[in-house]
Protein backbone atom coordinates (compact mmCIF):
# COMPACT_ATOMS: atom_id res chain seq x y z
CA UNK A 1 0.00 0.00 0.00
CA UNK A 2 1.43 3.51 -0.63
CA UNK A 3 1.94 6.07 2.10
CA UNK A 4 0.13 9.50 1.57
CA UNK A 5 1.59 12.66 0.41
CA UNK A 6 3.14 15.07 2.91
CA UNK A 7 3.31 18.67 2.07
CA UNK A 8 4.54 21.61 4.16
CA UNK A 9 3.96 25.36 2.71
CA UNK A 10 6.20 27.06 0.28
CA UNK A 11 8.96 28.38 2.13
CA UNK A 12 8.87 26.42 5.59
CA UNK A 13 11.59 24.04 3.99
CA UNK A 14 14.78 25.84 5.81
CA UNK A 15 17.22 27.95 4.71
CA UNK A 16 19.02 27.78 1.34
CA UNK A 17 22.41 27.22 2.39
CA UNK A 18 20.54 23.43 3.49
CA UNK A 19 19.73 22.81 -0.04
CA UNK A 20 22.37 20.78 -2.82
CA UNK A 21 22.96 22.46 -5.66
CA UNK A 22 20.17 23.29 -8.40
CA UNK A 23 19.49 19.96 -10.76
CA UNK A 24 20.33 20.98 -14.46
CA UNK A 25 17.73 21.47 -16.87
CA UNK A 26 17.85 18.07 -18.21
CA UNK A 27 16.41 16.46 -15.21
CA UNK A 28 12.78 15.79 -15.51
CA UNK A 29 10.18 17.68 -13.70
CA UNK A 30 9.56 14.75 -11.42
CA UNK A 31 12.89 14.89 -9.75
CA UNK A 32 13.33 18.30 -10.15
CA UNK A 33 14.18 19.52 -6.61
CA UNK A 34 16.55 20.15 -4.02
CA UNK A 35 17.09 18.16 -0.83
CA UNK A 36 16.60 19.46 2.39
CA UNK A 37 17.96 18.60 5.86
CA UNK A 38 15.69 15.41 6.91
CA UNK A 39 13.31 16.43 9.94
CA UNK A 40 14.67 15.07 13.52
CA UNK A 41 12.70 11.99 12.71
CA UNK A 42 15.05 11.10 10.04
CA UNK A 43 12.71 11.59 7.00
CA UNK A 44 13.86 13.24 4.44
CA UNK A 45 12.60 16.64 2.36
CA UNK A 46 12.68 17.99 -0.80
CA UNK A 47 12.33 21.64 -2.51
CA UNK A 48 10.22 21.10 -5.31
CA UNK A 49 11.65 23.23 -8.52
CA UNK A 50 9.63 22.09 -10.92
CA UNK A 51 7.22 24.53 -13.03
CA UNK A 52 3.33 23.84 -12.11
CA UNK A 53 1.39 23.72 -8.95
CA UNK A 54 4.11 22.05 -6.98
CA UNK A 55 6.71 24.59 -7.36
CA UNK A 56 8.21 26.04 -4.23
CA UNK A 57 6.18 23.11 -2.49
CA UNK A 58 8.18 20.90 0.59
CA UNK A 59 7.44 17.41 0.03
CA UNK A 60 8.00 15.31 3.16
CA UNK A 61 8.95 11.26 3.04
CA UNK A 62 6.09 9.38 5.13
CA UNK A 63 7.23 7.54 8.14
CA UNK A 64 6.96 4.23 6.38
CA UNK A 65 9.67 5.29 3.87
CA UNK A 66 11.62 7.70 5.18
CA UNK A 67 14.62 7.62 3.33
CA UNK A 68 14.70 7.54 -0.90
CA UNK A 69 17.70 4.91 -0.62
CA UNK A 70 17.22 2.89 2.62
CA UNK A 71 20.46 2.42 4.29
CA UNK A 72 20.10 -0.08 6.94
CA UNK A 73 17.99 -2.53 4.86
CA UNK A 74 18.79 -1.94 1.03
CA UNK A 75 15.81 -3.78 0.18
CA UNK A 76 13.26 -2.05 2.38
CA UNK A 77 10.29 0.65 -0.19
CA UNK A 78 12.02 3.55 -0.62
CA UNK A 79 10.59 7.35 -1.00
CA UNK A 80 9.82 8.48 -4.03
CA UNK A 81 9.56 12.46 -4.46
CA UNK A 82 7.24 13.17 -7.43
CA UNK A 83 7.43 16.90 -8.24
CA UNK A 84 5.50 17.22 -10.79
CA UNK A 85 2.12 17.58 -11.27
CA UNK A 86 1.14 14.78 -9.10
CA UNK A 87 3.03 16.76 -6.36
CA UNK A 88 3.07 13.47 -4.19
CA UNK A 89 5.40 10.73 -2.19
CA UNK A 90 4.93 7.43 -2.28
CA UNK A 91 6.82 4.17 -0.94
CA UNK A 92 8.06 2.01 -3.53
CA UNK A 93 10.13 -1.27 -3.93
CA UNK A 94 13.12 -0.72 -5.45
CA UNK A 95 12.72 -3.67 -7.81
CA UNK A 96 11.77 -4.25 -11.28
CA UNK A 97 8.07 -5.45 -11.28
CA UNK A 98 7.60 -7.69 -14.03
CA UNK A 99 4.49 -7.16 -14.55
CA UNK A 100 4.57 -3.47 -14.70
CA UNK A 101 4.72 -0.82 -17.87
CA UNK A 102 8.35 -1.02 -19.26
CA UNK A 103 9.46 -4.26 -18.23
CA UNK A 104 11.55 -6.97 -19.59
CA UNK A 105 11.93 -10.43 -17.38
CA UNK A 106 11.85 -14.19 -18.26
CA UNK A 107 12.06 -15.88 -21.58
CA UNK A 108 11.98 -13.12 -22.34
CA UNK A 109 8.53 -11.29 -21.81
CA UNK A 110 8.17 -7.54 -22.13
CA UNK A 111 5.06 -5.02 -20.63
CA UNK A 112 4.82 -2.37 -23.18
CA UNK A 113 4.26 1.51 -22.43
CA UNK A 114 0.98 0.86 -23.52
CA UNK A 115 0.66 -2.08 -20.87
CA UNK A 116 0.16 -4.56 -23.07
CA UNK A 117 2.38 -8.12 -22.54
CA UNK A 118 4.10 -10.01 -25.67
CA UNK A 119 7.03 -11.60 -25.71
CA UNK A 120 9.97 -11.58 -28.57
CA UNK A 121 12.49 -14.56 -29.18
CA UNK A 122 15.41 -12.91 -30.64
CA UNK A 123 17.98 -15.60 -30.65
CA UNK A 124 20.48 -16.47 -29.17
CA UNK A 125 23.98 -14.84 -29.54
CA UNK A 126 21.69 -11.96 -30.95
CA UNK A 127 22.20 -8.30 -30.05
CA UNK A 128 18.77 -6.57 -30.56
CA UNK A 129 17.99 -2.84 -30.29
CA UNK A 130 15.37 -2.46 -27.07
CA UNK A 131 14.93 1.26 -27.57
CA UNK A 132 15.76 3.81 -30.43
CA UNK A 133 15.15 7.31 -30.24
CA UNK A 134 16.97 10.59 -30.58
CA UNK A 135 18.86 10.74 -27.43
CA UNK A 136 18.69 7.42 -26.23
CA UNK A 137 19.57 3.88 -27.84
CA UNK A 138 19.41 0.45 -25.60
CA UNK A 139 20.59 -2.78 -26.54
CA UNK A 140 19.68 -6.18 -25.76
CA UNK A 141 22.56 -8.84 -25.70
CA UNK A 142 20.46 -12.54 -25.57
CA UNK A 143 21.77 -15.72 -24.63
CA UNK A 144 19.97 -18.92 -25.00
CA UNK A 145 19.72 -23.14 -26.23
CA UNK A 146 17.77 -24.89 -28.40
CA UNK A 147 17.10 -28.38 -26.73
CA UNK A 148 16.94 -31.61 -29.44
CA UNK A 149 13.59 -31.54 -30.99
CA UNK A 150 12.63 -27.76 -30.48
CA UNK A 151 12.45 -25.13 -33.41
CA UNK A 152 13.41 -21.97 -31.35
CA UNK A 153 15.65 -20.82 -29.17
CA UNK A 154 14.72 -20.54 -25.64
CA UNK A 155 16.25 -17.01 -25.13
CA UNK A 156 16.94 -14.31 -21.72
CA UNK A 157 18.64 -10.72 -21.87
CA UNK A 158 21.86 -11.41 -20.04
CA UNK A 159 23.60 -7.86 -20.74
CA UNK A 160 22.13 -4.22 -21.39
CA UNK A 161 24.36 -1.56 -23.42
CA UNK A 162 22.69 2.40 -22.69
CA UNK A 163 23.58 4.53 -25.47
CA UNK A 164 23.50 8.14 -24.61
CA UNK A 165 26.03 10.88 -26.09
CA UNK A 166 29.28 9.65 -26.23
CA UNK A 167 28.74 7.17 -23.87
CA UNK A 168 27.79 3.60 -22.90
CA UNK A 169 27.01 2.31 -20.02
CA UNK A 170 26.47 -1.83 -19.27
CA UNK A 171 24.96 -3.66 -16.98
CA UNK A 172 25.48 -7.16 -17.25
CA UNK A 173 25.29 -11.04 -15.38
CA UNK A 174 27.85 -12.80 -15.52
CA UNK A 175 28.37 -16.28 -17.12
CA UNK A 176 27.15 -18.75 -13.71
CA UNK A 177 27.87 -22.23 -13.15
CA UNK A 178 26.52 -22.61 -9.45
CA UNK A 179 24.29 -20.19 -8.46
CA UNK A 180 24.48 -18.56 -4.87
CA UNK A 181 23.10 -15.23 -3.64
CA UNK A 182 25.31 -13.74 -1.89
CA UNK A 183 28.03 -14.12 -4.65
CA UNK A 184 27.88 -11.39 -6.88
CA UNK A 185 26.76 -11.61 -10.63
CA UNK A 186 26.44 -8.68 -11.86
CA UNK A 187 28.59 -6.12 -13.99
CA UNK A 188 28.82 -2.62 -14.26
CA UNK A 189 31.48 -1.06 -17.52
CA UNK A 190 31.13 2.80 -18.23
CA UNK A 191 32.34 3.48 -21.83
CA UNK A 192 34.79 0.18 -21.62
CA UNK A 193 35.88 -0.05 -18.22
CA UNK A 194 34.47 -2.08 -15.17
CA UNK A 195 33.28 0.04 -12.20
CA UNK A 196 33.26 -1.18 -8.68
CA UNK A 197 29.19 -0.22 -6.96
CA UNK A 198 30.47 0.08 -3.41
CA UNK A 199 28.71 -1.73 -0.82
CA UNK A 200 28.69 0.41 1.77
CA UNK A 201 27.84 3.48 2.53
CA UNK A 202 25.45 5.39 -0.31
CA UNK A 203 26.46 2.28 -2.00
CA UNK A 204 26.65 3.95 -5.38
CA UNK A 205 28.39 4.86 -8.15
CA UNK A 206 28.33 8.22 -10.04
CA UNK A 207 29.60 10.17 -12.51
CA UNK A 208 28.79 13.42 -14.21
CA UNK A 209 29.95 13.66 -17.98
CA UNK A 210 28.70 16.43 -20.83
CA UNK A 211 26.19 17.80 -17.88
CA UNK A 212 24.63 14.54 -17.63
CA UNK A 213 24.27 12.55 -14.26
CA UNK A 214 24.59 8.76 -14.21
CA UNK A 215 23.88 6.45 -11.09
CA UNK A 216 24.25 2.96 -10.32
CA UNK A 217 22.70 2.89 -6.72
CA UNK A 218 22.77 -1.31 -5.19
CA UNK A 219 19.01 -1.92 -3.91
CA UNK A 220 20.45 -5.11 -2.40
CA UNK A 221 23.79 -6.39 -1.48
CA UNK A 222 24.27 -8.38 -4.67
CA UNK A 223 22.70 -8.45 -7.89
CA UNK A 224 20.44 -5.84 -7.73
CA UNK A 225 20.87 -2.20 -8.79
CA UNK A 226 18.96 0.89 -9.93
CA UNK A 227 20.25 2.70 -12.90
CA UNK A 228 19.74 6.62 -13.37
CA UNK A 229 20.44 8.73 -16.43
CA UNK A 230 19.83 12.20 -15.83
CA UNK A 231 16.60 13.42 -17.95
CA UNK A 232 16.63 10.20 -19.74
CA UNK A 233 16.04 6.38 -18.49
CA UNK A 234 15.71 5.09 -15.29
CA UNK A 235 15.97 1.41 -14.83
CA UNK A 236 15.65 -1.08 -11.57
CA UNK A 237 17.84 -4.47 -12.41
CA UNK A 238 18.20 -7.94 -11.05
CA UNK A 239 20.36 -11.03 -11.73
CA UNK A 240 18.85 -14.25 -11.18
CA UNK A 241 19.17 -17.48 -12.44
CA UNK A 242 17.34 -20.67 -14.32
CA UNK A 243 16.55 -22.57 -10.58
CA UNK A 244 16.70 -26.27 -11.35
CA UNK A 245 12.28 -26.71 -10.76
CA UNK A 246 12.14 -23.76 -13.69
CA UNK A 247 14.33 -25.91 -16.12
CA UNK A 248 11.85 -29.14 -15.30
CA UNK A 249 9.03 -27.46 -15.52
CA UNK A 250 9.70 -25.09 -19.10
CA UNK A 251 12.15 -28.23 -20.02
CA UNK A 252 14.61 -26.10 -20.85
CA UNK A 253 17.05 -28.97 -21.01
CA UNK A 254 20.14 -26.39 -19.50
CA UNK A 255 23.57 -28.17 -19.05
CA UNK A 256 24.69 -28.51 -15.08
CA UNK A 257 27.35 -26.17 -15.95
CA UNK A 258 25.44 -23.15 -16.49
CA UNK A 259 22.69 -21.20 -14.60
CA UNK A 260 22.37 -19.19 -17.40
CA UNK A 261 22.10 -15.70 -14.73
CA UNK A 262 19.74 -12.93 -17.04
CA UNK A 263 18.23 -10.21 -16.34
CA UNK A 264 15.07 -8.75 -14.94
CA UNK A 265 14.37 -5.37 -15.60
CA UNK A 266 11.99 -2.33 -15.53
CA UNK A 267 12.22 0.83 -17.64
CA UNK A 268 11.03 4.44 -16.77
CA UNK A 269 11.82 6.47 -19.70
CA UNK A 270 12.14 10.51 -19.92
CA UNK A 271 11.48 12.86 -22.54
CA UNK A 272 10.55 10.27 -25.41
CA UNK A 273 9.99 11.28 -28.94
CA UNK A 274 6.89 10.18 -30.70
CA UNK A 275 8.75 8.45 -33.09
CA UNK A 276 10.50 6.21 -31.00
CA UNK A 277 11.35 2.93 -32.31
CA UNK A 278 13.32 -0.44 -30.40
CA UNK A 279 10.94 -3.65 -29.66
CA UNK A 280 10.02 -1.85 -26.28
CA UNK A 281 10.49 1.70 -27.69
CA UNK A 282 7.73 1.84 -30.08
CA UNK A 283 5.20 0.84 -27.87
CA UNK A 284 5.40 4.13 -26.26
CA UNK A 285 4.69 5.83 -29.17
CA UNK A 286 1.46 7.89 -28.61
CA UNK A 287 -0.89 5.90 -31.95
CA UNK A 288 1.02 2.96 -31.41
CA UNK A 289 -1.52 0.13 -31.46
CA UNK A 290 0.18 -3.50 -30.63
CA UNK A 291 -0.19 -5.90 -33.11
CA UNK A 292 -0.27 -8.65 -30.60
CA UNK A 293 -3.24 -11.50 -30.50
CA UNK A 294 -4.83 -11.11 -27.56
CA UNK A 295 -5.87 -13.63 -24.58
CA UNK A 296 -3.40 -15.82 -26.29
CA UNK A 297 -0.65 -17.88 -23.42
CA UNK A 298 2.45 -16.61 -25.48
CA UNK A 299 1.43 -13.64 -27.59
CA UNK A 300 4.06 -12.83 -29.91
CA UNK A 301 5.64 -9.95 -31.45
CA UNK A 302 8.04 -10.13 -34.44
CA UNK A 303 10.95 -7.83 -35.47
CA UNK A 304 13.63 -9.71 -35.24
CA UNK A 305 14.84 -8.12 -38.83
CA UNK A 306 13.91 -4.77 -38.32
CA UNK A 307 16.34 -4.50 -34.49
CA UNK A 308 19.06 -6.72 -34.82
CA UNK A 309 22.22 -4.70 -34.59
CA UNK A 310 25.63 -6.18 -35.53
CA UNK A 311 26.90 -6.32 -32.10
CA UNK A 312 26.25 -5.04 -28.09
CA UNK A 313 27.56 -1.84 -28.92
CA UNK A 314 26.44 -0.81 -32.21
CA UNK A 315 23.41 1.66 -32.52
CA UNK A 316 22.58 0.40 -36.05
CA UNK A 317 19.54 -1.53 -37.33
CA UNK A 318 17.15 -1.73 -40.06
CA UNK A 319 15.17 0.69 -37.72
CA UNK A 320 17.36 2.38 -35.32
CA UNK A 321 16.63 5.88 -35.01
CA UNK A 322 20.04 7.04 -32.42
CA UNK A 323 23.00 8.25 -34.13
CA UNK A 324 26.76 9.15 -32.39
CA UNK A 325 27.75 12.60 -32.47
CA UNK A 326 30.05 13.50 -35.96
CA UNK A 327 33.55 11.94 -35.33
CA UNK A 328 32.66 9.85 -32.04
CA UNK A 329 35.00 6.42 -32.76
CA UNK A 330 33.19 3.57 -30.55
CA UNK A 331 35.49 1.02 -28.88
CA UNK A 332 35.68 -2.02 -30.22
CA UNK A 333 36.62 -5.21 -28.46
CA UNK A 334 35.84 -4.32 -24.97
CA UNK A 335 33.51 -6.98 -22.85
CA UNK A 336 32.77 -9.89 -24.73
CA UNK A 337 29.75 -11.78 -23.60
Amino acid sequence: MEAATFVQGAGNGGSKNEKTPKKGAFDAASTHYEELTPLPSGQERAFCLARGSCNQKTLVCPSECPERKPKKNKEEKGCFIDCSSKCEVTCKWRKPNCNGFGSLCYDPRFVGGDGVMFYFHGAKGGNFAIVSDDNLHINAHFIGTRPEGRTRDYTWVQALAVMFDTHTLVIAAKRVSLWDDNIEALTVRWDGETVEVPTDGEAEWRVVKDGREVVVERTADTNSVRVTVAGLVQMDVKVRPIGAEENRVHNYQLPDNDAFAHLETQFRFSNLSDLVEGVLGKTYRPDYVSPVKRGVPMPMMGGEDKYQTPSLYSPLCNFCRFQRPSGFTAIEGVAQY
